[in-house]
């Protein structure tokens, strides 16, 4: 799960495992495998580390 900001400051925890796509048109556009769409205000590049990190200490979790 990550933590996003939509554009109205309201912030929201998603499963970062649905997201289908990551795109930035101008504003940031999360498409989810369910068809769902949000806009947010992070970067694409900042959702990309966000689910990076929450991999990373996924793996760390199952390591431990």
């Amino acid at each position: 799960m990550i933590e996003v900001t939509r554009m109205n400051g309201l912030k929201m925890t998603v499963n970062c495992e649905l997201l289908l796509s990551v795109e930035e048109t101008p504003d940031t556009l999360l498409t989810f495998t369910t068809g769902q769409k949000m806009i947010v205000r992070e970067s694409r590049q900042e959702i990309v580390d966000l689910v990076k990190s929450y991999k990373r200490e996924i793996i760390a979790g199952v390591s431990a």
